[in-house]
């Protein structure tokens, strides 16, 4: 009889530690989904900064930026499609690492496309192809986006910690919970 009510209470403590440990994973995923749903936002704003600074002629078409030699505005307008598209592949599932890889990727071609604009204007004796006020209001929108980048990564790390610490690993392996992958910080 004892040994009965010994069971059932195992049986208890076991049932209750894993719906604990259970919605604990859950938490941390839905807080690093969260984490890059605010980041996407703060990078959609870099995408939208790039449509809104491209000249009326060219803001329509990639034809005309092409036609009309401008390897500067067809870089970065490139870059810039290149990245909202690998953001919204992103978006479908935050903490799969190929999905964040690939955006991680576009990333970087797209910094390196706002790099180049900057660096080519400082040689253009006709003036800046890029006002101030646009380099400006980059700056501040990559500053921001790094400190959701961080936010994000260490959203990914505490998931990635509860999923491999015994054992909430069993659970995580019963659930299909995956490790996630952080983005590289500039």
């Amino acid at each position: 009889m004892a040994s009965t009510w010994l069971w059932w209470i195992v049986a208890a403590v076991l049932v209750f530690w894993a719906v604990g440990a259970y919605n604990r994973l859950v938490r941390l995923r839905a807080e690093a989904n969260s984490a890059f749903h605010a980041l996407a936002a703060q990078m959609a704003q870099q995408v939208t900064l790039v449509e809104s600074c491209l000249p009326p002629e060219e803001a329509g078409s990639v034809q005309s930026v092409f036609e009309g030699g401008s390897a500067f505005w067809g870089g970065l307008q490139g870059a810039a499609a290149q990245f909202a598209a690998s953001l919204a592949y992103a978006r479908a599932r935050p903490l799969e690492p190929d999905r964040i890889a690939a955006l991680g990727a576009a990333q970087e071609i797209f910094d390196m496309a706002w790099d180049r604009a900057e660096r080519d204007d400082a040689h253009d004796l006709a003036g800046p192809r890029l006002p101030e006020h646009i380099t400006g209001e980059r700056a501040q929108l990559a500053r921001q986006t790094q400190v959701a980048i961080r936010h994000f990564n260490e959203a990914v790390l505490h998931y990635n910690e509860a999923i491999a610490q015994f054992p909430a690993l069993l659970l995580a392996w019963l659930f299909g919970f995956h490790a996630g992958r952080g983005l590289r910080a500039r």
